[in-house]
């Protein structure tokens, strides 16, 4: 962590000094906004995070709640959502708190004596196989907790407006083109906002308000779920389980903290003519058909922490934003896509959505890129949205199946394992933009797959010798970041890197750091101790002391503190590679050190020049 490139800080390093709107920041919610946010569950509170990093910007974020979330529904934490809390700062901190899955074990029913339930098969959980990170489990509100944090401690000094709800909105003309109502304590007014972000939940007003149909249906499959505290002499009370039986199915997830655990219990078919009467299931019934359930074994609550029943529904809306060519308004999470709890997505998708807007939202507010970009959030968050929708079908089709219906006892322990590069995340893979390049020379660093988040790798920093892993460098403060993998010889880099640095600056604002917009990395491909002469395009001076950076120079080979090489682990040879990464942590383009007109080419269409072009534009 680096902190003292603006001079010596005494105090928290977390928290960054306020600049621009952050100064004298009004406690009232202004008449005009750049950016209003509704609703400050996990997509909106990611969405202010990120905001904060854009001081010029005037974000608010509007809440109908008079405070903090108290108690969090969701609590499913996957791998990618923890290495984007770890870009945010957070994730040494929740993972300590959190619970963290390292298997999961499915049950079903005796083969003997069909009225109990025997462990059938043990699974390693997928999170670490896959990833340096966990797949934790810790309470939504905690999640929300963090990101208010970051959004607090960060140069906007962005903090709920609470006790305001949102009416309604119309978007006309003008510089302040959306017209939202909101009331609160004192009655309705009107805010003015260059572009708004739902992030008001399954119910979402602003997706009413610009008539988006959410499209779907309900399973006709009812399901409790509640967290307890309990005592019992289920064996795996404190390990994540799939249990099928004759009486139904639950799905079983420990809680942090110890002793807490969550059940999803199977309340079976919910009839035609229900009318949602399914709903008012009252909690000693759910008990009692977990521990018919459970049987052998029961469960006696002692503490019901929160409960609900909801039935199974599969919903996406059919458009992100309100206008395709020239979105203003844009929704996210549950706002445009419902589903079942238990594939553990609901907040981890609802996160990225908000991550992919923020970068965007500041890129063109601050004149860094066109406002085209922001096509983009709908072009590229709507398929993930689908996807989402169709695997949770799928998975929730297993998850109730009864006895008879299952012919192979492993299928559902299987089915946890082969898919589980979609729920933890990294599956995603976005198409072919103006931000994400369509002839990238992938086979040089065949480990980057272009459109897929950057997989990191450890490395060695060369100006002190110790294990870092590449990627946990790269914050959500807003830039790009842009990695060289050096030849063997080094001599194509020292050529791209002069060719590069008037690249770089051409998109970088006129007396801003040279890595204000771009941080530009070196990875050399032999030993650490070898590495003497580096580019200046590598040591950037920072800040108002004008300080040289030099944290962006890495080697690859293992040393004292690594046994991973990460030409060999992502597939890059002796010629090298640059690989630019966006700043929510996506590959963009991979491309040869011989061509640094080719990147020049690729910038042009993702961002806004501020200073002469070094090369004709695109038609």
């Amino acid at each position: 962590m680096q902190f003292h490139h603006h001079g010596y800080v005494s105090g928290d390093p977390r928290v960054q000094n306020a600049t621009g709107t952050g100064l004298d920041r009004p406690a009232e919610l202004p008449d005009e906004v750049d950016v209003l946010i509704v609703g400050s569950g996990p997509a909106g509170m990611l969405l202010a995070a990120q905001m904060s990093q854009f001081p010029q910007i005037t974000t608010r974020l509007i809440e109908k709640r008079e405070g903090r979330l108290p108690l969090g529904q969701a609590d499913g934490i996957q791998p990618r959502s923890v290495e984007t809390f770890q870009a945010f700062g957070f994730a040494d901190r929740i993972t300590a708190e959190a619970y963290n899955i390292g298997w999961m074990n499915f049950w079903a029913p005796d083969p003997e004596n069909p009225d109990r339930i025997v462990r059938t098969t043990r699974t390693e959980d997928y999170g670490l196989k896959i990833s340096e990170f966990p797949h934790l489990i810790v309470n939504q509100a905690r999640v929300l907790d963090y990101f208010a944090e970051a959004a607090a401690q960060g140069p906007a000094r962005i903090a709920p407006d609470y006790g305001v709800e949102f009416v309604g909105l119309t978007v006309g003309e003008g510089a302040y083109p959306v017209e939202v109502t909101v009331r609160d304590a004192t009655g309705e007014r009107t805010i003015h906002a260059k572009y708004v972000a739902g992030c008001d939940g399954a119910r979402s007003g602003v997706r009413q308000a610009i008539g988006r149909p959410h499209v779907g249906a309900a399973a006709k499959h009812a399901w409790g779920v509640m967290d307890v505290l309990v005592e019992t002499d289920f064996p795996d009370w404190r390990i994540k389980c799939a249990i099928n039986a004759a009486a139904g199915n639950i799905l079983h997830i420990p809680r942090e903290g110890g002793y807490l655990s969550r059940m999803y219990i199977d309340l079976g078919e919910v009839a035609e003519d229900d009318d949602h009467r399914v709903r008012q299931t009252p909690i000693d019934e759910v008990i009692a058909r977990a521990n018919a359930i459970l049987h052998p074994y029961t469960i006696d609550v002692k503490q019901v922490a929160w409960s609900s029943v909801y039935e199974v529904g599969h919903r996406v809306t059919d458009r992100f934003v309100d206008d395709a060519e020239s979105p203003r308004v844009f929704l996210t999470g549950d706002a445009c896509h419902t589903h079942s709890a238990k594939a553990g997505q609901g907040m981890n998708v609802s996160m990225q959505d908000g991550f992919n807007l923020g970068w965007k939202l500041g890129h063109v507010l601050t004149g860094l890129a066109p406002a085209e970009l922001l096509r983009t959030y709908n072009d590229e968050r709507h398929p993930v949205a689908q996807q989402l929708i169709d695997f949770d079908r799928e998975w929730s089709s297993l998850m109730a199946r009864k006895p008879g219906e299952i012919t192979d006892p492993d299928e559902l322990a299987t089915y946890y394992l082969a898919t589980a590069e979609f729920p933890s995340g990294f599956g995603t893979r976005y198409a072919p933009s103006r931000i994400v390049a369509s002839e990238a020379a992938e086979q040089l660093a065949s480990g980057f797959p272009v459109g897929r988040r950057f997989h990191s790798v450890e490395v060695v920093r060369v100006c002190d010798g110790n294990a870092v892993h590449l990627g946990h460098h790269a914050r959500a403060d807003g830039r790009w970041r842009v990695y060289a993998f050096a030849d063997a010889d080094g001599a194509a880099l020292r050529d791209w890197a002069e060719a590069a640095r008037p690249i770089v600056e051409r998109f970088t604002p006129d007396g801003a750091d040279l890595d204000a917009v771009f941080d530009v990395k070196v990875v050399y491909p032999g030993r650490w101790e070898d590495v003497t002469e580096v580019p200046s395009l590598f040591r950037p001076q920072s800040g108002p002391l004008g300080l040289t950076d030099l944290e962006k120079v890495f080697a690859a080979a293992p040393s004292a503190w690594t046994s991973a090489d990460i030409f060999a682990e992502r597939g890059i040879g002796a010629e090298g590679a640059v690989v630019v990464v966006r700043p929510d942590q996506y590959v963009a383009h991979v491309l040869p050190l011989s061509a640094p007109e080719s990147l020049e080419r690729f910038l042009e269409r993702a961002l806004l020049s501020s200073g002469p072009a070094s090369a004709p534009p695109l038609a």
